[in-house]
Formats: C-alpha cells, sequence, structure tokens
C-alpha cells in the first residue's frame, strides 16, 4: 500500500501544565567517551564525540575519564568566582528591569560554564565573537561591572554611546567583539578573524558562540564552509540550551542528529559537551584550541544547556513549556556542580560559598552606585547629542554637516527662548 508524504513539524517533548520530559536527552556515563589526540585527522575521530556527550563530573562530583583537565583548587576557585559574579550580576540588572531602571535584559542563568570555562581555557589574546547570553566572558577577562551597567543604562559613559540596545557589550582591550542583533553575524566574522591571524602567521584564535536556533541561518553554512576550507584556527559554539525563544531545539534540526554532527558533513569535528559540567567545558575548549593553535583547523562544539530563565525580559516561558522544567532539567546547575566538586575534595565550603555570595553582591551594588553616577535613563549627564554624527565616516559628508547645524540652532533657540 503506497502512502503519501506527510509534511513533519517537530513537537515539543512537553507543553505547559504537562510534566517535563527530557528523555529526547542522550545522557551517558561520565568519562566514558574517548579523548583522541587533539592532532588526529577528522576520518579517525570516533564518532562518540557527535553522537554521545563529553562529561568529567559523575554523580558523586568526582572528576572521571580522559577529559579531566586536572585544573589546580586556585583555577576552580576562580571559575565558581565568575559563574557566581555572572549571576548575580545578572540577577541584579533584572532587578533594576523590573525597576524601570533599564529598559531591556536577558539572563544567562544555568548557562554560565559555557563562557566561563571556555573564557579560561583561552588565552587573552584570542579574539571572542559573543552571543547575547554570553556575559561571562567579559566577567571571566576582568571586565569592570560598571562599565557593562553604562551600556544597559545608555548614559554618559556608555561604551556603545547609546548606539546598541542593552546587552550588547563590545570591549575592544579584552578582544571581544560587539554583539549583533541580527543572528549568527559573528560566526563569519569569528572565521575571517582567524584566517586573518593565520595569514599573518599569529598564533591567536578565534573562538564564537551562537545558540542552536542561529545554526539554521545561512551565515551559519557560510562560516562553516569557509572555516573548513581554508582551515581556519577558530572555535565555533553551537549553545543548545533547548529554545529558540518560545521554539524548541527541534525545530532547528536537533531532533534528528545532534547540532554537533553538522561538523563533520563540512570535514571539521564535532564534539558533543555537557554544557553545565564546568570541567567538561574547559577540556574540550583547551582541545580545540590546540587544534587551532596548531593548524589543524576549526571544531565545532555542541554545549547541551537549558535556559533556566526566560529568554529576555520580553518573554514569558510559561506560554511555551512547563514551570517545572528547570528543576527536572537532568544535567543541574552548573555553579552547584563546580561547588558540590569542590567541597568534596576540602577546596570548598559551605561557609566560604555564603561569604563570596555576600561579597559579590556588595561588589555589584557598589557598581550600580558607580554606574548611576554617569547617568541613568532619566537623570544626566547625559550622552552629547553630537555623538550623533560621529564614528560613521571618517569625512562627514556635507547633509551631516547641515543637520547638526539645524541641531544646534534649534538647542540656541530653546536656550534664548
Amino acid at each position: 500500500m503506497s502512502r503519501k508524504p506527510r509534511l513533519h513539524i517537530p513537537p515539543a517533548p512537553a507543553r505547559p501544565g504537562a510534566d517535563p520530559d527530557f528523555s529526547y536527552i542522550d545522557i551517558v556515563e561520565a568519562g566514558s567517551v574517548p579523548r583522541p589526540d587533539p592532532h588526529t585527522r577528522l576520518r579517525e575521530i570516533p564518532n562518540s564525540l557527535i553522537f554521545d556527550m563529553v562529561r568529567v563530573l559523575d554523580d558523586e562530583h568526582a572528576p572521571v575519564g580522559p577529559w579531566d583537565p586536572q585544573l589546580d583548587p586556585e583555577e576552580l576557585q576562580a571559575g565558581l568566582r565568575f559563574m557566581l559574579e555572572t549571576r548575580l550580576y545578572d540577577d541584579h540588572m533584572l532587578r533594576m528591569q523590573r525597576q524601570g531602571k533599564i529598559s531591556f535584559y536577558m539572563k544567562s542563568r544555568g548557562e554560565e560554564a559555557v563562557s566561563v570555562a571556555a573564557a579560561m581555557a583561552l588565552r587573552p589574546g584570542d579574539m571572542l565573537f559573543p552571543s547575547y547570553r554570553n556575559q561571562g566572558l567579559q566577567i571571566s577577562r576582568g571586565r569592570n561591572l560598571a562599565d557593562l551597567m553604562n551600556q544597559c543604562l545608555s548614559n554618559s559613559a556608555d561604551m556603545c554611546k547609546g548606539r546598541q540596545m542593552p546587552i550588547m557589550y563590545h570591549w575592544r582591550r579584552g578582544n571581544i567583539f560587539s554583539i549583533s542583533g541580527n543572528l549568527t553575524t559573528q560566526y563569519p566574522q569569528a572565521v575571517g578573524w582567524a584566517m586573518a591571524a593565520a595569514i599573518k602567521g599569529e598564533d591567536d584564535i578565534a573562538a564564537s558562540w551562537i545558540g542552536e536556533g542561529s545554526s539554521a541561518e545561512a551565515d551559519f553554512h557560510h562560516a562553516m564552509t569557509f572555516a573548513s576550507v581554508y582551515m581556519a584556527p577558530v572555535v565555533l559554539n553551537i549553545v543548545n540550551n533547548q529554545y529558540a525563544i518560545s521554539t524548541f531545539q527541534g525545530t532547528a534540526g536537533g531532533e534528528r542528529r545532534p547540532f554537533a554532527a553538522r561538523g563533520p558533513g563540512y570535514g571539521i569535528p564535532g564534539i558533543r559537551v555537557d554544557g553545565n559540567d564546568f570541567l567538561a567545558v574547559y577540556a574540550a575548549t583547551a582541545w580545540a584550541a590546540e587544534r587551532a593553535r596548531a593548524g589543524t583547523g576549526p571544531t565545532l562544539i555542541e554545549h547541551v544547556t537549558y535556559r533556566m530563565d526566560a529568554h529576555s525580559t520580553s518573554d514569558d516561558p510559561s506560554r511555551y513549556r512547563s514551570k517545572a522544567e528547570p528543576q527536572a532539567w537532568p544535567l543541574g546547575d552548573p555553579v552547584e556542580r563546580l561547588k558540590a566538586h569542590m567541597i568534596k575534595f576540602g577546596q570548598w565550603s559551605d561557609t566560604r560559598h555564603e561569604a563570596l555570595v555576600a561579597e559579590i553582591t556588595g561588589q555589584v551594588a557598589s557598581a550600580w552606585d558607580e554606574a548611576c553616577s554617569y547617568g541613568t535613563m532619566t537623570q544626566g549627564p547625559f550622552l552629547d547629542k553630537n555623538e550623533l554624527f560621529e564614528d560613521v565616516y571618517r569625512d562627514m559628508p556635507s547633509h551631516l554637516i547641515q543637520q547638526r547645524e539645524q541641531m544646534l540652532e534649534v538647542d540656541r533657540w530653546g536656550e534664548e527662548n
């Protein structure tokens, strides 16, 4: 009997009001995935890196298997601090948005390890091309929180001079490229930067992050083609947090194959990683960075994680997923997992953790006070209006000169009347 083709629409595993269902997440035992030499040719890299999941921390919070990066206690404490700082900064800025003091915000709760562990595994000279949930990159590289807050306030010290939405930071001195509201533009930009570094004979590499939904954009495929053909020294990260705003990750292609499986089709190794395991993210990033620096080419890393909060302050996740999902997520909380690991081996304690939370909370509050001293959305000092006409053309064209003069005439008229 013949059958007619039917349109398939990938279903979400659970809708609002239903019990959470994460049975589609294949979780292998920690330490069970082999770690090939970073210089191994693609055809010799086992498929288990794509279809299984690199995990280091087991259910008892002990590091197991060949991917254990064997970080010393100081490095672990730094990682925990950066993740906590990211989370507490996020919490503060959400409160400020709800109080009407900033217009918009996007939290990274549950995804802190994806940024922090990767940043720590890379070198300061490596160029980072983030997405809009990578504030942990800025914090890991030592960014003053007040600088980030200034951008959200669009005040007189705003790094973007009022020209970007809140949270679309950049940091030239920290080698962090500007965030774009147009999805996936950072992928080809990262590949291009990496190609230029290779042409100049430098050993700095590039790294970029996108969400799994963005992997369906054309820029993803353009970047993958160029990275493969020219063996660009770049680490390309897909942060699979299960939702592209309100759309389940299956709609972007995750229902059929892991997103890491897109790499080998382009001749690029793919690795599927437990994105809530700080040690696993660090190890996979270090592996990929070693490949890139040695001239072996790019790597695609899929970080399996979960967006615990709303997509943004404009989103209500209860309209498309179960409210119980964040608590049911099987890979846990990256902050709590690293904390438990350190306590298990006598490198941390609940008392020290509480003290660190109090310390960082105070630092965040102080940074907010500093940022507000440069102006808020309703109180000066404000940005100079002349900034509207700067930083676009090397030599300002006549029509902009004319418009600026008209603006100044209106200001003078207002002062006189």
